[in-house]
């Protein structure tokens, strides 16, 4: 689906990668203008991620995670680090992960690897991660990417873990962004890339009290 959209994809990803460059390293900058939105969006991400970790069959533990287009550590300083031991961090923009450092302070420290590197080409340390968080950012990965991502990621996880993709969907086919270069996809063409990776969907929700002129978002809790 994306093949069609995006055309050149080695140009795909450069444009992306200088659009980051020009983004301020704050949060405001991480959400595109809509840093207000900042603690509704982490307190239901909280809500949706703690259904599945702690004690219990079946439940993922809470020693590592890792944080995907992680920009500045918005999602690894509130969401994460409260709830893991460690988080691993990877970003494709060298200055957010630099920012990171003094973003999160003291509780930085419990951050294991900052890692600089587009997802496309990322591959997680075999079972080191109980949770995968995967937010606005996998539109910057075309449907192979995607798919293959996802196996790896898969093969990241310790027993029980689990793999948490949250993004914009669209209501129909395949919408290109060609400010950040970007592409957003329709829930089925997800669901349809998660089923190539291997993986199922454990429960899915979508976002409420986002403003109504951005796209609606959806978490996918995968495994």
């Amino acid at each position: 689906m994306t093949a069609k959209v995006i055309g050149d994809e080695d140009g795909f990803y450069t444009r992306a990668e200088k659009y980051w460059k020009k983004i301020p390293p704050t949060v405001d900058g991480m959400l595109g203008g809509y840093g207000h939105i900042s603690n509704i969006d982490i307190n239901s991400s909280k809500r949706f991620l703690q259904r599945f970790i702690g004690e219990g069959s079946g439940k993922a533990g809470a020693s590592c995670a890792l944080d995907c287009g992680a920009g500045i550590g918005r999602i690894t300083k509130r969401l994460l680090l409260p709830l893991f031991k460690v988080v691993d961090m990877v970003d494709v923009t060298e200055d957010f992960l630099a920012k990171a450092k003094t973003h999160l302070g003291e509780e930085g420290k419990r951050v294991g690897n900052y890692f600089c590197c587009g997802l496309q080409d990322f591959i997680p340390q075999p079972q080191r991660y109980d949770v995968i968080w995967i937010q606005w950012v996998i539109g910057h990965l075309t449907d192979d990417h995607l798919a293959q991502f996802l196996k790896r990621c898969q093969k990241g996880l310790r027993p029980n873990g689990i793999i948490c993709v949250k993004d914009n969907v669209s209501q129909e086919g395949v919408i290109e962004d060609e400010v950040d270069s970007s592409v957003c996809r329709e829930l089925s063409t997800l669901h349809t890339i998660v089923q190539l990776a291997g993986l199922n969907v454990l429960a899915e929700e979508k976002q409420e009290d986002f403003p109504d002129e951005i796209y609606q978002v959806y978490s996918l809790a995968l495994r």
